[in-house]
């Protein structure tokens, strides 16, 4: 018994480095596209609209070394993170049931289509909003807007990244009810809470006007209303495959 637990333990092991190679050299291969790309990328950003009357000053000598790096380093992260979702379902998919399996599947797309929604909304609607309102206040009081790379990259992924990440809420709801953690009841029960916080954290991630705010914190009640629906619909599945169960081992 205790050979064949090592032998199980050494098997795990294997499995677990074996899909942490594959991550390892898709986030290589990843990075290195990304090292190829990169000049397009950023290229293609400064030629829209709210990069155009932005002049790329660098304000030290690796300003524009760090910009190039952040840029394939993100690229890399994007193009590997479906590769590591899915290489984590396959880790654990010999524990789960069959239709567990197939209902953890789904959260790979999910997660990745997202985040991705998360971010073109925040980068082509919020982001040139955002920026409008900061030029209008320091035309206002006369100041010289004077910016570098580095400082309007920081702006653009100190935005983007937190709702690319706020958008996962339906995905984590789901994955929570699936756990039995979470339930429709529960999240309508706490709604008055959860509209709370989704305020708080819109108002903080976003500059004090109201349209910017008021961008942000109505997507961030449908998703929480989404994510109702989502765990509505995923409980209901579970409590029908259960009778399903129940009638074949009656019969």
């Amino acid at each position: 018994m205790k050979l064949e637990q090592e032998y199980t333990f050494v098997e795990h092991l294997t499995e677990l480095r074996k899909r942490l190679i594959i991550v390892a050299v898709t986030f290589i291969i990843s990075l290195a596209i990304g090292f190829g790309i990169a000049p397009k990328i950023l290229t293609f950003i400064k030629m829209q609209p709210t990069a155009r009357h932005v002049e790329w000053n660098v304000f030290g000598y690796t300003d524009g070394l760090m910009i190039y790096v952040k840029c394939a380093l993100l690229l890399a992260i994007l193009i590997t993170l479906p590769i590591a979702l899915y290489q984590t379902w396959l880790f654990v998919k010999p524990g789960m049931s069959r239709d567990e399996s197939k209902g953890t599947v789904m959260f790979i797309p999910a997660s990745f289509l997202l985040f991705l929604a998360g971010v073109s909304f925040s980068y082509f609607l919020l982001f040139p909003l955002m920026l409008n309102f900061m030029s209008n206040i320091n035309e206002s009081i006369g100041a010289v807007e004077t910016y570098g790379m580095k400082q309007y990259f920081t702006f653009m992924f100190n935005l983007i990244i937190p709702i690319g990440i706020v958008f996962e809420l339906p995905v984590v709801i789901l994955f929570l009810t699936k756990l039995g953690i979470v339930t429709p009841e529960k999240l309508r029960k706490m709604r008055k809470i959860a509209y709370f916080m989704l305020v708080v954290v819109g108002v903080s991630i976003t500059p004090p006007d109201f349209i910017s705010d008021f961008l942000i914190i109505i997507p961030l009640l449908l998703l929480f209303e989404i994510s109702i629906l989502v765990s509505s619909w995923s409980l209901k599945k579970k409590r029908a495959n259960e009778v399903r169960r129940e009638k074949m081992l009656k019969d």
